[in-house]
């Protein structure tokens, strides 16, 4: 009757064995699809915050009053309340950070004067989503990094007036 025992023992210390290994093994595979998950949750917010900045821009352009060059603002600030009027006119409500970067911070991208046209995030990792982005955004789907998702506005040209060309611009982190 011994022997049947530490038999029995034998088998049940592999059955609980194979049961952790099975669970660890099924753990990995959810903790693999909520990192995805998370992930393509943090894009959307980053495309959401991006294109509000961008709309916010292109607002505070179209706002600014007849004869006046500082069409654009200066900082994100400038847009929660526009510092060209008495009154308080605002584009955005609240400064939203970057979903995808370690500190929140967006780069900055800024034009010739130094003016704020835009922004982009500070990640360096490869974006989930490769298409079906909408139009303003279409660039996006040759991206390399999260880096290159650039929420930019540019005036449009008047009528008559000769293209900019791309490289007359730059960016500088913030």
């Amino acid at each position: 009757m011994n022997k049947f025992r530490r038999t029995e023992a034998g088998f049940t210390y592999l059955a609980v064995l194979a049961a952790v290994v099975v669970t660890g093994i099924a753990l990995s595979g959810a903790g693999q699809y909520w990192r995805i998950l998370m992930q393509r949750d943090r894009e959307a917010e980053l495309l959401f915050r991006g294109d509000r900045i961008r709309s916010a821009i292109a607002a505070y352009v179209r706002a600014t009053p007849s004869g006046r060059q500082d069409a654009y603002p200066k900082r994100l600030e400038d847009l929660l309340v526009d510092p060209r009027f008495p009154d308080i006119r605002k584009y955005l409500r609240r400064i939203y950070t970057d979903p995808m970067g370690e500190d929140g911070e967006w780069n900055l991208i800024l034009g010739p004067e130094g003016a704020l046209k835009g922004v982009a995030s500070t990640s360096e990792k490869k974006p989930i989503k490769t298409g079906n982005f909408p139009l303003p955004y279409a660039s996006f789907q040759t991206a390399k990094t999260y880096a290159d998702w650039k929420f930019i506005y540019d005036r449009p040209a008047a009528p008559g007036a000769a293209p900019k060309s791309q490289t007359q611009e730059g960016a500088t982190s913030s």
